[in-house]
C-alpha cells in the first residue's frame, strides 16, 4: 500500500472514529433529555417498586422467588442458584431478622424494565437459545420459553425489582441491601454471564427521574469479573462515576468497556488479603475524595473467595468481610447512602460468608433498623 493510500485510511479511520463516539455521546445527551423531559412533566409509568416501609423493617430486600429450581438444570451452572435463600436462613438462625422485619421484593414489570431495556431485547429474551446463552446453561435452549420465563427470567426479574426497590430504601434510610441482585455483565442491549437485566443501571436510572435529591451516583464494583453491562450503559454520562476492581485474565475482558471506569486496578491471579485490601481502600479513599455522589451503588461479588473457579483471586471469608465493612465504613464517613447487591460468588460457602459479613455490618453499627 501506498503511504499517500495508507495515509487517506488512517484518516478515514480517524474519521470514523469520531462519527461512532459522537454518536454514542449524542444518544446518551438524547436518553438524558428524555428522562429530564418525563420527570419534568410527570409522564413517568406507575410503578410498584417505589414503596415506603415500616419504620420496624430492615431495607433489606428479598423474595422467595429469588431462587432458581428446575428439574436439576440449575446445577449445571456452578453458580449456587438457592444462596440467597440460604443468606436469609442464616441472618434468621442468628435472630437478626424474620419475615416480618424485611422487605418483600417485587418483580420488575416490562415498563419498569423499558426504563433502561429496549422492546427488541425483551423481546429476544422470549427465545430460549437466547437465555441459554445468556445464563450459559445450553440444555435450556430445548426448553419451552414459557417455563423459561417463570422458572428462570421470573427470579431474575424478581431481583432485579429488588435492588430497584433498594435503591429508593437506601435514600429513605441511609443504607439498603438487596440479598439478590448484581447482574453487571448485563447493558440495556445485551446479556450474558448470568446477567439477564441490567438491575445497577435501572436502580440509578430510576432514582435519577424519580428522586429529586440524586442526580450523581458511584458504582463500586467488586465482584471478581469485570462489571462490563452498566459500564457500556453509562459510557458517556458524567453523572456516574465507576470504580472497578477485577481479576485481569478472566471473562470477560471487554476493551471498549473498560472506558468508563474512571478509577480501576486490575488484579492477578491469586491476589490475596493483605494486597487486596491496601489496593481496594487506597483506590476508594481517593475516588471519594474527588467525587461526592447522592448514592453508592456497591456489587459486592465473593468470587473473590479463594479456591473460586471462576474469580481466580485468593481472598479469605474474613478478607471479604472486612473488605464489605471497609465500603461501608467510607458511604458512612462521607455520609453517603450505600445500595449493596450480592452479585457473583460460585461456592457453596459464600452464603455464610456473605450471612456473617452483613451480621458484621450490624454488630458495627454501620447499618441498624433506624435511619442513619
Amino acid at each position: 500500500m501506498s503511504s499517500l493510500a495508507a495515509g487517506s485510511l488512517s484518516v478515514w479511520l480517524s474519521a470514523r472514529i469520531v462519527d461512532r463516539t459522537n454518536s454514542r455521546k449524542e444518544h446518551v445527551r438524547k436518553k438524558m433529555s428524555e428522562q429530564n423531559s418525563r420527570k419534568k412533566d410527570n409522564l413517568l409509568h406507575n410503578t410498584k417498586l417505589y414503596i415506603d416501609i415500616l419504620s420496624t423493617q430492615w431495607p433489606i430486600v428479598y423474595s422467595p422467588d429469588y431462587n432458581i429450581s428446575f428439574l436439576g438444570l440449575e446445577k449445571l451452572h456452578p453458580f449456587d442458584s438457592g444462596k440467597w435463600g440460604k443468606i436469609v436462613y442464616f441472618l434468621k438462625e442468628e435472630k437478626m431478622i424474620n419475615d416480618e422485619s424485611i422487605v418483600k421484593a417485587q418483580e420488575a414489570q416490562e415498563d419498569d424494565l423499558l426504563v433502561v431495556h429496549s422492546k427488541r431485547y425483551l423481546n429476544k429474551l422470549k427465545w430460549s437459545f437466547i437465555v441459554a446463552t445468556i445464563t450459559e446453561i445450553l440444555p435450556v435452549a430445548f426448553l419451552p420459553n414459557f417455563i423459561i420465563q417463570r422458572k428462570v427470567l421470573r427470579p431474575f426479574r424478581t431481583q432485579t425489582g429488588g435492588t430497584i426497590m433498594a435503591g429508593k430504601l437506601a435514600i429513605d434510610r441511609g443504607w439498603a441491601i438487596n440479598v439478590g441482585g448484581g447482574f453487571h455483565h448485563c447493558s440495556s442491549e445485551q446479556g450474558g454471564g448470568f446477567c439477564a437485566y441490567a438491575d445497577i443501571t435501572l436502580a440509578i436510572k430510576f432514582l435519577f427521574e424519580r428522586v429529586e435529591a440524586v442526580s450523581t451516583a458511584m458504582i463500586i464494583d467488586l465482584d471478581a469479573h469485570q462489571g462490563n453491562g452498566h459500564e457500556r450503559d453509562f459510557m458517556d454520562d458524567n453523572r456516574v462515576y465507576i470504580m472497578d476492581v477485577f481479576n485481569r485474565y478472566i471473562y470477560p475482558g471487554d476493551g471498549f468497556a473498560k472506558r468508563a471506569i474512571k478509577w480501576k486496578i486490575e488484579l492477578d491471579w491469586d491476589t490475596e488479603d493483605s494486597e487486596y485490601l491496601q489496593k481496594v481502600e487506597t483506590l476508594m479513599s481517593k475516588a471519594l475524595q474527588e467525587v461526592t455522589p447522592d448514592i453508592i451503588v456497591y456489587n459486592a461479588g465473593t468470587d473473590i473467595l479463594d479456591g473460586d473457579q471462576l474469580g481466580g483471586l485468593a481472598i479469605s471469608p474474613q478478607g471479604i468481610i472486612k473488605r464489605d465493612q471497609a465500603v461501608f465504613e467510607a458511604a458512612q464517613k462521607h455520609k453517603i447512602p450505600i445500595l449493596m447487591v450480592t452479585s457473583g460468588g460460585y461456592q457453596r460457602s459464600t452464603a455464610r460468608i456473605i450471612a456473617d459479613s452483613i451480621l458484621n455490618l450490624h454488630r458495627l453499627q454501620l447499618i441498624d433498623q433506624r435511619v442513619l
